[in-house]
Order: structure tokens, then sequence, then C-alpha cells
């Protein structure tokens, strides 16, 4: 027989080679029979657990120091040094575009107000350019629609929208006619006023 036994028990004959748990004496007094095991049977007890060694250092990394890492102890305090003044720099950066942003949305009102000046400034000054840039924008209208209306009068067919353009033609030359213009685009040799005091004399 076998003097070690296995940690489940099992004790080998060594004269046969047959393993079995061999009787013993429960707490009460009674006796256990000897057990046979079957060859090939091992029991989880006995079988070896596999140990990784990446993992068991993972494990014990807080219990004690890691070999090897006396000399990253002074890289680590550079390290802290270095981050700690990045971090201060860092810092300054951030409260300078703090205050780069806060006098920059200020500014940026100021100029928000003087652009709006300006323009209502221009646009007071110049209703003349504003009567002629109507204008012309009325004119290409016009002779856009009236090119439509030539093709749907030689047999082309038309989109619902450009025949919606020809349908318009005399609403444009009534508006070119209230800015002053003719039905050409061109400027009328009486001008608005003439028709204004031409209506007043007929009433």
């Amino acid at each position: 027989m076998s003097a070690n036994p296995s940690n489940s028990g099992i004790v080998v004959d060594e004269g046969s080679g047959e393993r079995h748990i061999p009787e013993s004496v429960r707490p009460d007094g009674t006796t256990r029979k000897a057990i046979k095991i079957r060859p090939g049977y091992r029991p989880p007890e006995d079988v070896e657990v596999y140990k990784n060694r990446t993992a068991e250092t993972f494990r014990s990394r807080g219990k004690g120091p890691v070999p090897g890492s006396e000399g990253l102890k002074d890289d680590d305090k550079a390290a802290e040094s270095h981050s700690s003044a990045s971090a201060a720099k860092n810092a300054k950066r951030r409260e300078a575009r703090k205050k780069a942003k806060a006098s920059g949305e200020s500014q940026g009102t100021d100029l928000e107000t003087n652009k709006e000046q300006p323009k209502e400034a221009t646009e007071d000054l110049d209703p003349e350019v504003e009567r002629e840039k109507k204008a012309r924008n009325l004119k290409k209208k016009l002779r856009q629609a009236k090119e439509l209306k030539e093709k749907k009068e030689t047999g082309g067919s038309l989109l619902p929208e450009q025949i919606a353009k020809v349908i318009k033609i005399n609403e444009l030359i009534r508006e070119l006619d209230a800015l002053g213009f003719d039905a050409d685009g061109e400027p009328k040799a009486a001008g608005p006023v003439a028709a204004e005091t031409d209506d007043a004399v007929e009433a």
C-alpha cells in the first residue's frame, strides 16, 4: 500500500496497482467499508487546478511590491510632478479661454448692434437703389413669363409652375408701374410723382 493518500483519500496498492479508499471509523463509532475506485477515475479533489501566472500576479498586486517596480518609483514621482505642472498649465489655458469667450461675447453683441445700425442707415439713405433693385427683379420675372407665353403660343407644353408664371404677367406689369417703370422695365418719363398729381387733378 502507498503510504501517501491523495487529497480525496485514495490509496494505491503497490502490489496490484488498484486504488481504493480504506475503511475508516465514523465519529459515532461505526466503521465505513473500503471503497474501490475504478481505473482511470480522478475525483475533483485530485485534479490539479491550472494556475495562470499573469492572473496570479494581478490578484496579488495589492499584497506586496511587484518584482522590478523599485526603479519605477522614482519615475512615478517625476511623472507626478510633470503631470501637476501640465495640469496647472491646462487650468490657466481654460481660464484664459473662458475670459476670452466672455469678452468675445460682449464684443460680439456690440458688433451686432453696430452692424444693424449701418444697415438701417443705408436703407434710409438709398430708397432709389432699393426701388431699382426691385424693378430689375420684376423685369427679369416679366421677361421669363413672356418667353414662356411665346413658347405656349408656338405649341410648346408648359409645366404647372410655368403656367402660373404666364398668368402673373399683368400683375408684374402693375408692380413695375407702381415703381415708376413701364412694361419693358424702363423708367417712365413723367415719374410716379407726376402720375400722383394727375390723379389729384382728376379728383
